[in-house]
């Protein structure tokens, strides 16, 4: 394996770990907290309200098409329902909030870095992991599970009226099928996946942040950095956290 490899994995493992001992100060920086809180999570809603509307219309449409003869149309909701709470919510809204939240955190802090405001903050005895990171990579570990859970409800309730105006499926069929098959641990594995997710996009982007260097052009390779590396490991991840979490089932 490249010793490049090994070696930026190390450093970024390091500098995740400082960023996680800085939890000790959550209540110092609450404010800091709350700001990101509502950044990552109440800024986003309509962005997750679009995505996840459009993938309950084709989740609706495509099951249909690829159960037609194996499983009855009065039990479209149970594939729909399984599918978007165990996979397409979690990635789905990881893979938005990556081009979201992950670049406008990154060029956010490598403008900071390339300026020599992280500098300055520390010639005044604050500490980025604090004061910056600790707080976004908390607040994408809280937000990234609520907005799962609202990208659930967006996306049944579409897929449930896309079922009703193209295939006549009554509401209380659809929604009593669902409760009727419904499984907890369907939802709990979704929302862990997606707590998963935040912590791996907050943690990237501040990171390569934090190492940005020579100027608007490193931020920009910065930015660009933070959104691959997101989206793979979200794609990667989101198998490992599956094997672990339904693998023995």
């Amino acid at each position: 394996m490249n010793n490049s490899f090994l070696w930026a994995l190390g450093d970024y493992v390091v500098f995740t770990a400082q960023a996680l001992k800085a939890l000790k100060s959550v209540f110092i920086r609450r404010q800091e907290i709350f700001i990101q809180l509502r950044r990552i999570g109440f800024d986003s809603l309509f962005l997750i309200a679009l995505t996840a509307a459009f993938t309950g219309l084709v989740t609706a449409l495509q099951a249909v098409y690829q159960s037609k003869g194996y499983i009855p149309i009065h039990l479209l909701s149970v594939l729909i329902s399984k599918s978007t709470m165990v996979e397409l919510a979690p990635v789905l809204t990881a893979l938005v909030m990556t081009g979201k939240v992950g670049a406008s955190i990154a060029a956010e802090i490598g403008t900071m870095k390339v300026s020599e405001q992280l500098d300055a903050l520390r010639s005044m005895n604050i500490q980025p992991a604090e004061f910056l990171y600790m707080p976004r990579i908390l607040s994408g570990i809280i937000t990234f599970p609520l907005l799962t859970v609202f990208a659930n409800i967006v996306g049944i309730i579409c897929a449930w009226y896309f079922s009703w105006l193209r295939y006549g499926i009554h509401w209380h069929t659809f929604f009593n099928n669902m409760k009727s098959y419904f499984q907890p641990f369907d939802l709990w594995g979704g929302l862990i996946k997606s707590a998963v997710f935040g912590f791996i996009i907050t943690t990237l982007s501040c990171y390569f942040g934090d190492r940005s260097e020579g100027g608007a052009e490193g931020v920009g390779t910065a930015t660009t950095k933070t959104v691959v590396y997101s989206a793979v490991t979200i794609l990667i991840m989101d198998f490992f956290v599956a094997w672990i979490l339904f693998g023995a089932m």
